[in-house]
């Protein structure tokens, strides 16, 4: 959601599927896994995976395997146009527009070059889908009179920024094809991050929305699971169903109809409860996890952000319980603070840090948790020499300038991730070996 510094990219399977809360959208009974790419951008995303597609009533049909990497953020390989061309896009829980560099700039040097395709389609100021669809986006799309053309512009929370005109084009998986895919090609950006932003052509929005990945292929449940020890991972569209699976333990999605301030009405937004730090619960009252009147106070789960961010209540109690805990295995550094919003940092020297000395974080959600061990708990901070430097995985949200609870990739690596939007749940199970995830698929697809 956040096109932060601080997103992880990472590489893995891709299963998609599209929510039955969208009646007018046309649903499919097809079920994708593709690659995916994780790329180390202190901002979003290289490793590389497989994807597949299955088409789960065609028996006759085997399916496709495609490769995909991870690093910063989840970055899946694809095609667009006729002919296709080979494009990258980060996978983004927390966005809706999907959007593709169309020029080059500065900031882009990867584009797709919708020029060649005979499939490209602009969309006017009058098209359904200008009119109608993009009422979701959170900056409304606006006509370019001059050109008669439907203009669309995203923003996010680092600074940068995109602007183009809507349109519709031909997405590929393999030798599937997905015909008038609406999408933001943008001819202008602006990036605090462009040598990260140069190595994708583009971001995959999968949240809610009406003009969603999710809602326009249709899906009704996807899932990811992404590897902490290789850069690899898997993302299904669709439903898994894997017999190796520990059981999932679901929790609920919140969902709010009004437009409040602060309030995004299409992210994966979950009912958090509580944290615990090895066994001591955090003392932490239940309203401190509740939004306000605005909607700020607000949790959800982002592909698109590399740490997870607590507001500052909340993050101070947890941070002081940690340091407790660990103050026999590490040396805090007061005066180190690391991309401005993770404050809890440590000196550790040239000697290899004690993982398994750490006490395991728990954040607790109505009937599921989400568990965080060992090296998920501190980042490396490059450089410093022997003057090792790591910092907490947790960071205050509101010195990163957001009024919400995000819970980013990086936490939820080797846990299995289900969407299942047709239920209104998502579903955890801890643990899992997420490199070993695409022979898992691969042996049952």
């Amino acid at each position: 959601m956040f096109s932060l510094s601080i997103h992880l990219q990472i590489t893995f399977c891709i299963l998609i599927t599209i929510p039955l809360a969208f009646s007018r959208i046309i649903h499919t009974n097809q079920t994708l896994i593709f690659p995916l790419t994780a790329q180390n951008i202190h901002k979003d995303h290289n490793a590389s995976s497989t994807i597949f597609l299955q088409q789960r009533h065609l028996s006759s049909s085997p399916p496709i395997k495609i490769p995909f990497t991870h690093d910063v953020t989840l970055t899946v390989s694809l095609t667009a146009g006729s002919p296709p061309q080979t494009i990258n896009m980060v996978l983004d829980t927390g966005s809706e527009l999907s959007w593709l560099h169309c020029t080059k700039t500065s900031t882009s040097t990867s584009i797709f070059d919708h020029a060649k395709s005979s499939s490209y389609s602009a969309l006017p100021c009058s098209s359904p889908v200008c009119t109608t669809q993009t009422q979701d986006l959170t900056v409304p799309a606006t006509c370019d009179k001059k050109a008669n053309l439907c203009h669309v512009a995203v923003s996010y929370a680092d600074g940068s920024s995109l602007d183009g005109n809507l349109a519709q084009e031909t997405f590929g998986f393999g030798s599937t094809r997905r015909p008038a895919t609406a999408f933001g090609c943008m001819d202008s950006s602006s990036s605090t991050t462009p040598e990260e932003d140069a190595k994708t052509t583009g971001l995959m929005g999968m949240n809610r929305g009406r003009l969603s990945f999710v809602n326009q292929m249709g899906l009704t449940k996807f899932s990811y699971c992404i590897s902490g020890s290789d850069s690899t991972g898997v993302l299904v569209l669709g439903d898994a169903r894997l017999p190796s699976l520990p059981p999932l333990k679901y929790t609920p999605l919140v969902t709010k109809q009004d437009r409040l301030p602060y309030w995004d009405r299409f992210a994966y937004t979950v009912q958090f409860q509580g944290i615990r730090v090895g066994s001591v619960m955090l003392p932490i009252p239940a309203s401190a996890f509740v939004p306000d009147h605005s909607g700020a106070g607000q949790t959800i789960l982002d592909s698109g952000t590399q740490f997870t961010f607590l507001l500052a209540p909340v993050y101070n109690v947890l941070k002081t319980e940690f340091t407790k805990q660990t103050k026999s295995v590490l040396t805090v550094d007061p005066g180190f603070v690391f991309q401005t919003a993770m404050d809890l940092c440590f000196r550790v020297g040239s000697t290899k840090l004690d993982f398994s000395k750490l006490p395991t974080v728990s954040l607790m959600f109505a009937g599921a948790e989400l568990t965080v061990s060992g090296q998920k708990l501190l980042y490396h901070v490059p450089g410093h020499g022997a003057d090792q430097k790591y910092c907490f995985t947790f960071g205050n949200s509101e010195l990163a300038g957001v009024e919400m609870f995000i819970v980013g990739n990086l936490h939820q690596q080797n846990v299995w991730m289900e969407y299942d939007i047709a239920h209104a749940k998502v579903g955890f199970a801890n643990d899992v070996k997420c490199n070993q995830a695409s022979q898992l698929l691969g042996s049952r697809l």
